[in-house]
């Protein structure tokens, strides 16, 4: 009886320590930063505009002004993300499969936007693309104003976009093993047949994550988009800078619509992302 006795206790003090092990100094830090930076502020803005009530709310995120707002940010931004799918993987596959002088730097170069602020992003592009700037004063001939109109959103959203494609390429590109391509030269395969049969299938799960995630860097867009267009409703407005207008104008449920609006969207689509990854663990390891 008394051994019996001892075993439970035994049992018990080690499921305290494995619960005590749990809650240890980085644990408890970890959970505290995570609840202050991250999930409070989310669950206040998701608070706070569930207090507006379901009317109001789908009257504020149906207005006209929003709807064009989330069209001219969903569109530029998927067109933008579709663009730099292509233009990404032609980038990734030279930098990996070619040597060439100032290789190093034009690799470097390709997370710029990355460490750039989003504001000078925007000066530059303004100034590049504008009437008089060095790349739009090339397309004053046919008619084409890029600066300050819809055509500087999409170029905004390029830019910032484009490194999440190539970053997230270039290592699968890197990991693909020679001796499969060798294989399919040796079996009298041409060039494309082993390119579309042997190198592309492992490399459609990277380039779907790569555009959903700069598909989803170039929907919140603000610092570059606010300086390189002209911010006008039903024109080229997006919805991030929409929220700051509302905000600017004091209207505070307004921009908490909105807000939520974008916040869903983007939940949504970091499940997206998620099952990609998912699928492209799973399709490596097959």
């Amino acid at each position: 009886m008394s051994n019996t006795v001892n075993y439970s206790s035994q049992i018990i003090n080690k499921n305290q320590n494995t619960l005590w092990s749990r809650i240890s100094i980085p644990w408890t830090v970890t959970v505290v930063y995570l609840l202050f930076v991250l999930i409070l502020p989310i669950a206040a803005l998701t608070t706070k505009s569930l207090t507006l009530g379901w009317g109001k709310f789908w009257e504020v995120a149906s207005s006209p002004i929003a709807i064009s707002a989330y069209n001219v940010t969903f569109l530029t931004s998927l067109a933008a993300g579709l663009i730099n799918g292509v233009m990404g993987s032609l980038i990734a596959w030279v930098l990996v499969r070619y040597e060439f002088s100032f290789k190093k730097v034009v690799d470097a170069a390709v997370d710029l936007p990355f460490a750039l602020p989003t504001s000078v992003a925007g000066l530059v592009l303004a100034t590049v693309y504008s009437e008089k700037g060095l790349i739009g004063q090339l397309f004053v001939p046919f008619g084409i104003k890029i600066a300050f109109t819809i055509w500087g959103v999409f170029v905004a959203m390029l830019f910032i976009s484009l490194p999440f494609v190539v970053r997230t390429l270039q290592p699968v590109l890197q990991e693909l093993e020679d001796e499969a391509e060798e294989a399919a030269w040796s079996l009298g395969a041409t060039e494309f047949q082993t390119f579309w049969r042997v190198i592309f299938p492992p490399l459609i799960p990277p380039i779907l994550t790569g555009v959903a995630l700069g598909f989803s860097r170039a929907v919140g867009e603000f610092g570059s988009v606010v300086l390189v267009s002209s911010n006008i409703p039903f024109k080229d407005l997006i919805a991030p800078v929409l929220v700051f207008q509302r905000l600017e104008e004091y209207d505070y449920e307004g921009a908490t619509v909105i807000g939520a609006v974008l916040l869903l969207f983007s939940l949504i689509l970091l499940l997206i992302i998620n099952l990609l990854q998912q699928w492209g663990r799973r399709y490596a390891t097959e």
